[in-house]
């Protein structure tokens, strides 16, 4: 019986919580997906949470880049053009960035 509860014990999957996890980072990469707390039955509120991290952590745009359907050429023809731009303007914006930085430490 001893035997028995050793195998049934390696093949089923541990359930730990944040907390039991303590402070090592690597433990933490262990640990995947989004959890949101409904905090006083307000679950409007969770979702919307739900939402902000899933954009800020980039599992919205994985979800739309595994897109199963035929793209025209046409249409990557505009997101690569709307991908440059969006380079560009980053670009351009910490190169601004760094301009003032360096004015700023110059003392001008």
């Amino acid at each position: 019986m001893n035997a028995r509860r050793a195998i049934t014990g390696i093949f089923t999957p541990v359930r730990q919580g944040i907390n039991s996890l303590g402070h090592d980072p690597s433990k933490f990469q262990q640990m995947r997906g989004i959890r949101v707390k409904v905090r006083d039955g307000n679950l409007e509120r969770a979702l919307a949470m739900m939402q902000r991290l899933m954009q800020s952590s980039g599992i919205e745009r994985m979800i739309k880049q595994e897109q199963t359907h035929h793209m025209k050429n046409s249409e990557k023809r505009i997101l690569a053009r709307k991908n440059l731009e969006r380079k560009l303007r980053s670009q351009d914006h910490a190169r601004k960035l760094q301009m003032i930085l360096v004015k700023k430490v110059r003392g001008l």
